[in-house]
């Protein structure tokens, strides 16, 4: 098949594109790197100039992006566009290509709002419990996405494109409450496939402990630390390391270039990651990879999905710092715990994450259109 993945989240579809190459396919990926990550692209859409400017170089962009069987969009958002402007171009997509996916991998219209009304979460970015979140982030994106053109524009391409493929168990099970029926009778439910996130595995990875101080990691994104909880578990974490400083080794890093943050993340131990995840997303699973272990989101939804009933190398823990505090001090109390878990983390990512096997689900998701 001729494939192309227009768009990026934390590297999805570079990584994506290189299992689909292994699997013969011939794929394209056009995107501006996730921004400041800069991760590998075969078209770059980055946005380094004005409206006008950039609107021109998508123009010029367009030639290269028709004759594809598949069309994957990262978002319903996939330019750096205000919404209104990008209806066009979707329309052009449509009529030069044979298949349209849109990707439910990151904040959109129904994340938003599912979660907000529904909740079909015991919590998430937008609700802990039956009550909505109220923190500066989530009402921000409710605002960008709730009653405006994005709400639009997503409706519209949900409504319109051949699949959707959910990338967590959270965006599977938000879609799945999305009742709108499609043009050709369909829900739109019934256009998602569940497929993880892929992962090529490191050379080089570690799962032995031999004592001394856990090596605890905690990556901090600006402004973004109370959205995703990082404040909560940093906060915990410095309790511990007060309580214990000859136990714990904390590493604190924000705003520091992607490359720099895997080489600090390297040699790691434990990785602190989004509070209010069921599940580990991409930067949780390219350090599991490393055989580091995650505290974060380990619910029984994130195994079930995967039928996974042997491994459980997730530290889960609940949206609130006294389950951070008392998971923490269990795993420093408990190093002989470390090298089992850091041992089941790699195998996890290998058996339902690797690259290759991600991959030929694509592969399948794709004929099956």
């Amino acid at each position: 098949m001729k494939i192309l993945l227009l768009g990026e989240y934390s590297n999805v579809h570079n990584t994506l594109a290189k299992g689909l190459r292994q699997l013969g396919h011939e794929v394209t990926v056009a995107s501006d790197g996730d921004g400041w990550k800069d991760f590998p692209r075969d078209i770059d859409l980055s946005r380094n100039s004005g409206s006008i400017s950039f609107l021109w170089r998508l123009f010029k962009a367009l030639p290269k992006m028709r004759g594809y069987d598949i069309v994957q969009l990262i978002n319903p958002v996939f330019f750096e566009l205000k919404a209104g402007r990008i209806m066009p171009f979707y329309r052009y997509l449509r009529r030069h290509n044979k298949k349209i996916v849109m990707g439910a991998f990151g904040m959109d219209y129904y994340w938003a709002s599912v979660n907000t009304d529904i909740r079909p979460l015991r919590y998430s970015d937008f609700n802990f419990g039956d009550k909505p979140r109220t923190d500066i982030e989530a009402q921000r994106f409710r605002d960008e996405w709730i009653g405006t053109p994005k709400q639009a524009l997503n409706e519209q391409i949900a409504l319109d494109c051949d699949g959707i493929s959910a990338g967590l168990y959270e965006y599977w099970a938000t879609y799945n409450q999305v009742q709108t029926i499609c043009p050709d009778g369909r829900p739109i439910r019934d256009k998602m496939r569940f497929i993880p996130y892929p992962i090529v595995m490191p050379e080089i990875y570690r799962t032995s402990f031999y004592g001394g101080p856990v090596k605890m990691f905690i990556g901090i994104s600006r402004n973004r630390s109370a959205y995703k909880g990082t404040d909560i578990m940093l906060k915990a974490a410095e309790r511990l390391k007060n309580k214990y400083p000859d136990k714990l080794d904390l590493r604190v890093v924000e705003g520091v270039p992607f490359d720099e943050y895997c080489r600090i993340l390297d040699g790691s131990d434990v990785i602190l990651d989004q509070l209010y995840s069921y599940t580990p997303s991409m930067n949780a699973l390219l350090a599991m990879s490393k055989g580091i272990i995650v505290v974060g989101g380990g619910e029984p939804e994130n195994y079930d999905i995967l039928n996974e009933t042997e491994l459980r190398p997730i530290i889960n823990v609940q949206p609130n710092e006294q389950s951070v505090y008392d998971e923490l001090e269990q795993l420093i109390l408990h190093p002989e715990r470390i090298s089992e878990l850091k041992r089941q983390s790699v195998e996890y990512v290998k058996r339902h994450h690797d690259y290759i096997k991600v991959a030929q689900q694509y592969e399948k998701f794709y004929s099956e259109l």
